[in-house]
This record gives C-alpha cells, sequence and structure tokens, in this order.
C-alpha cells in the first residue's frame, strides 16, 4: 500500500514513521494546510493508495486570536484533502479530538452523541469533520484525547520539567479523560487505512483514548511515580489555572465501536508510561 501521511514532525506522524517507514510524509515545506488547494493537488499528482491527515493546528490558545486561520487549517484543508481522496477511490483517515464536545456531565462520549465545542480550537476541529464527512468516499475520523509520546511537547514531558526540583506542583484535577500514547493513534490509523480498502469499507467516525481514565492531577501523579520524582501533585479546580481556551471538564470516549468493528482496544497509558517517561528523562538529561 502506497500511504501519504500530512504531517512529519507531530507525536502521531513520529509513531507513524516508526512503524510504517515506506510511507511518504509531507511536511509543512512540501504542502502547508494553510494553502488546503496545494494539499488537494498534491494527493491528485501522488494518486497514493490511502492518505492519513496527522497534521493540524494545535495551539488551543492562540486559535482563540487567530480562529479563522485555525479553520482554514483544520477544517477546509482536510475537507479538500477528502474530496481529492473521494476521487481517486482512495481511503482518507483524519484524526480529531475531544474537544469537539462540550464537556458537560461524567457520561463518556459516544460517536453519535452531538457535538457542542466551547472554543476555538474545538469549533475549527468539528468544521474538519464535516467537511470531511460531507465528502463521501472511503473515509474515517478517528477521535483521540490527551496524546502523549516521547515526540514534542506535551503533557508528560512539561510534568518532568516543570516538576525537577520542585516538593509540590498544582494541577488541574477538575477535568477528566484518557491519555492516549500517540503509538495506539498510529496503529489505529493504519488499521484504519486497511479496512477502508476492504469492498465494504466501515466509514465515518471512530473513537480512541487511553484507559483508565484520570484527571490531569492523577496523570501528573502517575508520571512522576514513573520518574521516581518526589514532587507531591496538588489538585486545583480549572478556575485556579485561566487560560485563553475553555478546557472541557470531561473528554471521556467511548471506544466500543472502533473494538466492535476493528478489534482495537483501549490502550492503558499506565504500562506505556514507563518506558516513555525513561526516554524522555535521558532526552532531557
Amino acid at each position: 500500500m502506497t500511504l501519504l501521511v500530512f504531517g512529519s514532525t507531530g507525536q502521531v506522524a513520529r509513531e507513524l514513521a516508526l512503524v510504517a517507514p515506506n510511507a511518504r510524509f509531507v511536511g509543512r515545506n512540501e504542502a502547508d494546510l494553510a494553502d488546503p488547494a496545494a494539499c488537494a493537488r498534491l494527493i491528485r499528482d501522488a494518486r497514493p493508495d490511502a492518505v492519513i491527515n496527522a497534521a493540524a493546528w494545535t495551539a488551543v490558545d492562540l486559535a482563540e486570536a487567530q480562529e479563522a486561520a485555525a479553520r482554514v487549517v483544520n477544517g477546509e484543508a482536510p475537507g479538500l484533502m477528502a474530496q481529492a481522496c473521494a476521487e481517486l477511490g482512495a481511503p482518507f483517515v483524519h484524526i480529531s479530538t475531544d474537544y469537539v464536545f462540550s464537556g458537560d456531565g461524567e457520561a463518556a462520549w459516544r460517536e453519535d452523541d452531538a457535538t457542542a465545542p466551547i472554543n476555538a480550537y474545538g469549533r475549527s476541529k468539528r468544521l474538519g469533520e464535516e467537511q470531511v464527512l460531507r465528502r463521501g468516499g472511503r473515509c474515517a475520523i478517528l477521535r483521540s484525547s490527551w496524546v502523549f509520546s516521547r515526540f514534542g511537547a506535551n503533557f508528560v514531558r512539561t510534568m518532568l520539567r516543570a516538576g525537577e526540583g520542585r516538593p509540590a506542583l498544582r494541577v488541574v484535577n477538575d477535568q477528566i479523560g484518557g491519555p492516549t500514547p500517540a503509538s495506539a493513534v498510529a496503529r489505529a490509523c493504519l488499521d484504519l487505512a486497511a479496512r477502508l480498502r476492504e469492498p465494504a469499507p466501515r466509514t465515518g467516525l471512530y473513537h480512541l483514548a487511553g484507559a483508565p481514565d484520570v484527571s490531569w492531577a492523577g496523570f501528573a501523579s502517575a508520571i512522576f511515580e514513573a520518574a521516581a520524582m518526589e514532587c507531591e501533585v496538588v489538585g486545583v479546580p480549572s478556575s485556579d489555572w485561566p487560560r485563553p481556551a475553555r478546557r472541557p471538564s470531561n473528554s471521556r470516549l467511548d471506544c466500543d465501536r472502533i473494538r466492535r468493528h476493528l478489534g482495537v482496544q483501549r490502550p492503558d497509558w499506565r504500562s506505556a508510561l514507563g518506558p516513555i517517561v525513561a526516554h524522555l528523562r535521558t532526552d532531557d538529561a
């Protein structure tokens, strides 16, 4: 399978490079999602067997001030990419987020639940979902949450740096979700791309998030334990950490559909955390 991946430096793209080294990875210098037509043109010229979009505007707070630009990258570009794939009959896998939901309640969000994003980033990602789905074709959207890995900037690396040499650290404890290893997202994207080539492809929306669900404070405690760092985590409400973009309180995702359709289980983030922490501690030393 000739695979074309948009994104080359992000967490999922770098994990994809480890498991699909023969894929063609397209960076911003070759096709910038800020120019959606160029991305669609590249697909038509390359004529790949499948496309995975692992590129996005991920600066959540900055999107509040630059929502129009975020909507182009996260909304319009995936739509035109999906259109190009539909014309070629090529599978298109697009990565989305739990931020398309309101974050109300405590129940895990299902794929068919109503969306109601509470920030500009979430609105831009929901636009992308709508644009991809309306193009038809062999497309799948994978929503994930709280992605972490040994690559790039993420919560694990931030906590390791912030907790170094400190007796205690205040971390939000009223936002709940499933930390998800980027490696699991990468493997699920490859699985979806392969399944979408079958005669009766299972298109549409899928959720994948790590288990068990936990607060950011609980996740931070597990990080420090894995790193053998003596830094106490003090749980605080989100109101103690005001930010330009509101964050959803409930980021739980129901992942039963991907289990039933593809046999993909929720990854245990605790088993993935130790090796990642060890790598980051060595890498940042």
